[in-house]
């Protein structure tokens, strides 16, 4: 009995050696951990479409919105998201400083993996997930990807409901649902820069913990921490394209840097454009003058159907009379 205890803990003991080495030679392989942190202040409406889609990426997913906004507070209760309410965003002054608002939400993750900071506006693709787990990442590294600028409710239900391929055959990635949207790269300066919309890079192993929160408006922060990380640090994921949703077609860039002033990504807008382009499209008569010609054409259009209607009338009348007077 001496004899098997003594070889069962030798054998224990090489079975935990050999784990060991598997676990030094498979390290870049271990499970991906991804967390996300998104500013969301009265984009609920947005934020409503995307992250049922997005939140199955992330092992943790942090929204940070301020004090008013319950309606953000509302759409990360149903998908059961936790959400940060504060108001640092306006902290001497400031219009909204996003960066404090992102270092908020930060200070909610684990931080020991990768992390994403993405728009509310922003829909990542289904495979999203999986592509990151198979591509060999620099953890000294920030990434980013494209964006399709989808511009109306109308062009997105259309979307969800007749989805063209974004990925297919784990070969091709379609550009083709939406218009590609810019890139920032300052091709005489610092070069390409992945941009607020989606940047994701490892705090622990690049050094960096905290975005840039001297600027106080939602614009720049981004570029500022994008530059913290050297040109060869710099990487786009051509594999993955977003899709970036609006509510209104030829939205000026920077519209709701200042806060939110766009129209709501709902229904309700829709009709309401709809029904603007209807009476653009119809004649407008700003006053009685202008019926003349109008009643005038018609006349000269349908002179032949009075006339009938006329002869019609008078006959009607005749007969009528003779009735009566007989």
């Amino acid at each position: 009995m001496c004899k098997i205890a003594i070889f069962f803990i030798i054998f224990q003991n090489l079975l935990k050696i050999y784990n060991f080495f598997l676990i030094y030679k498979n390290k870049n392989k271990l499970p991906m951990k991804l967390e996300a942190v998104t500013i969301c202040i009265n984009y609920s409406d947005f934020l409503a479409h995307t992250l049922p889609h997005n939140k199955n990426h992330f092992d943790k997913m942090v929204i940070v919105t301020d004090t008013k906004d319950d309606a953000t507070k509302k759409v990360c209760d149903y998908y059961n998201v936790m959400c940060v309410q504060t108001d640092v965003f306006y902290e001497n002054g400031s219009k909204i400083n996003k960066g404090k608002g992102i270092n908020e939400g930060l200070k909610h993750l684990d931080g020991d993996g990768w992390v994403v900071h993405m728009d509310a506006d922003i829909y990542l693709p289904p495979l999203t997930r999986s592509i990151l787990e198979k591509i060999d990442l620099d953890k000294e590294t920030v990434y980013g990807i494209d964006r399709m600028m989808c511009p109306t409710y109308e062009k997105w239900i259309n979307f969800i409901d007749n989805p063209s391929p974004l990925h297919e055959g784990w070969i091709y990635v379609h550009t083709t649902a939406f218009p590609l949207g810019v890139r920032i790269a300052e091709y005489k300066n610092k070069g390409w820069e992945p941009i607020g919309f989606f940047q994701m890079w490892n705090p622990k192993a690049s050094g960096i913990f905290e975005y840039p929160k001297d600027h106080g408006s939602v614009d720049r922060s981004d570029v500022i921490f994008a530059k913290k990380f050297n040109r060869n640090k710099r990487q786009l994921i051509p594999e993955i394209i977003s899709i970036h949703i609006d509510s209104e077609e030829m939205v000026k860039m920077g519209k709701n840097w200042g806060g939110r002033q766009t129209a709501k990504f709902n229904m309700k807008t829709y009709v309401s454009n709809l029904e603007s382009s209807i009476r653009t499209e119809l004649p407008v008569i700003s006053n009685c003058n202008d019926y003349t010609p109008l009643f005038i054409n018609y006349l000269k259009e349908n002179w032949i159907l009075l006339l009938g209607i006329t002869v019609a009338f008078m006959t009607v009348l005749f007969y009528i009379g003779l009735y009566f007077f007989n």
